[in-house]
């Protein structure tokens, strides 16, 4: 296969052989492997990523997230093309069904919500739970696979990949964005997951990766949630963005309840 060093046989086997860490891992199905496709193939991909500061297909802007995003696939150039069409393949496909036991997997060639995602220094995507139905096929969402771009990428760079407790008690697992790492996951409406703290690498410098969603023809109800049986993206608070709200709020209650003239002599 041109962009992995494994036969067919080869990708099953190892995906077998990783399946009981996929499913049990902490805090949901998670697992990242490092250098998984060649890198020198990688590279003729990351040399074609689209700047979306230039040209964003969408670009989110508020308190929940900072962000950048391809739609579609005619953002690609012919490696990226190539690319994501075999992380859609069928012998892609079977691998993610054997390492993650979750059978029929249909990809999403419209890459909605997927493809490029690009993060400026003080960026983030606080942490959440992804819509659960694509929103027009209204299949159920099953898994996430993210291929990171970052090259020469540093740990006081941020941009972690962060994995929570089903209860939003504490993080359980951060993964550095590094060049050549896949992550992937489960998607159910409780596998909360974001990079919550703002980017803090050099300003010439961008978070990039690539995003693939894919589904099934129904779940199982213990990956539905009570009460959540089609849903858009569910943000959740860290302890430190409640206090940070809370304080906000208090701010603002002040503001709204101090006369003019009191507020102008503390301004002062």
């Amino acid at each position: 296969m041109e962009f992995i060093n494994k036969s067919v046989e080869e990708l099953k086997a190892f995906a077998k052989e990783k399946n009981e860490e996929y499913i049990h891992a902490d805090p949901f199905p998670n697992i990242y492997f490092d250098n998984f496709f060649i890198p020198e193939k990688l590279k003729e991909v990351l040399a074609e990523f689209p700047d979306l500061t230039k040209n964003p297909d969408l670009k989110f802007n508020d308190p929940n997230q900072v962000k950048l995003a391809s739609k579609g696939e005619y953002r690609f150039g012919e490696k990226t093309l190539s690319f994501m069409h075999f992380l859609n393949s069928q012998p892609f496909l079977e691998f993610l069904s054997t390492l993650t036991g979750i059978q029929n997997l249909i990809p999403d060639p419209f890459f909605d919500g997927g493809g490029a995602h690009q993060i400026q220094p003080g960026g983030m995507l606080k942490i959440h739970a992804d819509f659960n139905k694509h929103p027009n096929t209204k299949l159920d969402r099953r898994i996430n696979v993210l291929v990171y771009m970052n090259e020469d990428w540093h740990e006081e760079y941020g941009g972690h990949f962060e994995l929570w407790d089903t209860e939003m008690k504490g993080v359980r697992k951060k993964i550095l964005p590094l060049f050549n790492r896949m992550a992937l996951f489960s998607t159910t409406s409780n596998s909360y997951h974001g990079h919550p703290n703002p980017l803090t690498c050099p300003p010439d410098r961008t978070r990039k990766s690539l995003a693939l969603y894919y589904y099934s023809n129904g779940r199982p109800e213990e990956g539905i949630g009570a009460g959540s049986a089609d849903h858009n993206t569910i943000f959740k608070y860290r302890p430190e963005d409640r206090k940070s709200r809370l304080i906000s709020s208090l701010k603002e209650v002040i503001k709204q309840i101090t006369p003019p003239i009191l507020l102008g002599g503390l301004k002062k």
